[in-house]
């Protein structure tokens, strides 16, 4: 299935129905009086995340979503008939964003979640509402409410603990298809990822999920490569894993550009938690080892981790890191979520 990450979609939500202008007649009853019945209202456009997606990719074919009119009401203090709501279901993390790209309507970020993007008209009132002791035949009744049409951006943020960061053959998805069922395009070649991959990993009785995303160059915040189109799906993060390839010939520089053009990207992206690991250790000497780490941590914040992706020599110690903040992280989540819980009798 082909990975979309951004769409944009019209909606329109139904309008209200007409009210209705009736008179009862019928044989045998003495006193008529109005009987007209109220319009139904019209049908929402609702959005709603679910799990089993994880692509945007059914709003290329179809970006026109229109909810049904409400019906009519009718004689016999008949109301008109509901229109049928619009439900457009996304994958978890999408973002909601007004036609201006700019304002965040809503973030659907746990499954179930809903939000109603265009409210249906309400419907109009029959003569039957109008009736009074002064007026005992009215002979108006109300339109229905007109539906709301509007356009907005889909736009899909991925779902992870963990995000990997790389120049383009720094191992990422070596890396992830060793500590995980993903199986993601491995050769040697630049930009072998095209789209984001997820995988589940477990260390220690534990799991979490890491997200690699395309390769990062020099000048990507100026769509450079792939450009950092990509980096939206590892905002949500709680750790950053940023991977450097050992048998680059300046492991510093190559770290330099990926935290310039994380601070280039903007937002929090700098300023999340980093590990820092040399990769392809496998193809270095002991001496090699040291000299390059000794360069890498002259630039990198904390300290710099060993592994080999092909070989699996250091994976465990990285996991473990990673886990440790992700452990952090979850356990300030929930002391938030706890401090802000409504009071109860």
């Amino acid at each position: 299935m082909k990975f979309l990450d951004l769409a944009k979609v019209h909606v329109r939500s139904g309008s209200g129905g007409n009210g209705c202008i009736s008179f009862r007649r019928e044989k045998f009853v003495e006193f008529g009086g109005p009987d007209g019945g109220d319009g139904g209202k019209g049908g929402d456009v609702v959005v709603e995340a679910v799990e089993g997606l994880n692509t945007l990719i059914d709003f290329r074919y179809q970006q026109h979503f229109f909810a049904k009119n409400g019906r009519s009401g009718q004689g016999s203090q008949k109301t008109g008939a509901t229109g049928d709501d619009v439900i457009l279901r996304v994958p978890v993390g999408t973002e909601i964003i007004d036609e201006d790209e700019e304002t965040l309507i809503a973030d659907l970020t746990e499954p179930g979640q809903k939000v109603i993007l265009a409210q249906g008209g309400n419907g109009g009132w029959g003569n039957l509402h109008f009736a009074s002791s002064t007026n005992r035949a009215p002979r108006r009744a109300n339109s229905g409410q007109e539906g709301v049409e509007r356009t907005v951006w889909l736009r899909l943020k991925l779902i992870a603990d963990a995000g990997l960061l790389g120049m383009p053959n720094a191992g990422k998805s070596t890396f992830l298809a060793a500590t995980s069922n993903a199986r993601p395009k491995i050769a040697d070649y630049p930009f072998t990822t095209l789209v984001p991959n997820l995988g589940v990993v477990g260390v220690d009785a534990a799991e979490f999920v890491i997200a690699d995303i395309p390769g990062l160059i020099e000048g990507a915040s100026e769509g450079r490569g792939l450009g950092d189109q990509f980096l939206g799906h590892v905002e949500r993060c709680k750790v950053l894993l940023h991977l450097i390839d050992g048998t680059s010939e300046d492991v510093a520089h190559d770290c330099e550009v990926i935290i310039n053009e994380l601070e280039e990207y903007g937002g929090d992206l700098a300023d999340k938690p980093r590990i820092t690991v040399l990769n392809k250790v496998d193809a270095l000497d002991d001496e090699e080892r040291a000299a390059k780490r000794a360069e890498l941590e002259e630039v990198a914040e904390g300290p710099v981790y060993l592994m080999s992706g092909a070989t699996k020599e250091g994976v465990t110690e990285v996991l473990r890191a990673l886990r440790a903040i992700i452990e952090e992280a979850r356990q300030e989540d929930r002391r938030d979520a706890e401090e802000v819980k409504p009071w109860q009798p």
